[in-house]
């Protein structure tokens, strides 16, 4: 087997077990053993082990001493941590969307609207989900800001490592509004109000989380 093909198996075994975990098709902590996922995937040993070593990487695995890789969760106090992070890189991808953009995106934002909205009122909460990701997708996409994009990737990677767990929107229709709000302000081109509504709408997810983290009162 060549380098090349190598690389194509690891990369396909990668996403398989990335996409795995984020399911929950393995929980927390459990345990990446080589030869057995080798042996399931039907491939050898190598691309499993770099397949490993990526998601480690992306902190969707770690290594345990005596027990090598296993996967990782995300802490309530993390996902706290995360959401400061995020409140301020969807804000400034908000702003620079707004910066670099046209009108294809704007269209383009309010068919995804429409569809989350129309998720949320049918109770189709996967579809809903997914639509929300795009929304956010498509607007750091849009920055034009490769950094952004970046640490912003990693981020919605953990978000969605935590959401297996975690009720993190604090209302489906309440997300919609948010998006909503964000939306207007780009419709208007203004930069500042777009970013201070992608602002608005993270600060409220992690005022949530951080009402989780107390308890019942």
């Amino acid at each position: 087997m060549t380098v090349a093909s190598d690389s194509r198996v690891a990369d396909r075994v990668h996403h398989e077990l990335r996409e795995q975990i984020i399911a929950g098709d393995f929980p927390a902590g459990a345990r990446l053993s080589v030869p057995a996922l080798a042996e399931r995937l039907g491939v050898s040993r190598s691309p499993v082990r770099e397949a490993i070593v990526r998601l480690v990487h992306e902190r969707l695995a770690r290594e345990e001493p005596r027990r090598g890789a296993v996967v990782a969760d995300v802490s309530h106090k993390a996902l706290i941590a995360i959401y400061e992070v995020r409140e301020v890189l969807e804000g400034l991808a908000t702003r620079l969307a707004v910066e670099n953009a046209g009108q294809r995106l704007i269209r383009t934002l309010v068919d995804v609207l429409r569809e989350h909205e129309h998720a949320v009122s049918a109770v189709d909460l996967a579809t809903a989900s997914e639509a929300d990701m795009t929304f956010h997708r498509l607007i750091r996409e849009a920055a034009d800001n490769a950094e952004v994009v970046r640490m912003l990737d990693d981020v919605q990677t953990q978000v969605r490592l935590a959401m297996r767990t975690t009720q993190v929107t604090g209302g489906p229709k309440l997300a919609v509004a948010d998006h909503r709000a964000i939306l207007t302000a780009m419709e208007a081109g203004d930069p500042a109000a777009a970013e201070n509504a992608a602002r608005a709408h993270i600060a409220r997810l992690r005022t949530v989380l951080a009402e989780q983290a107390e308890g019942p009162r």
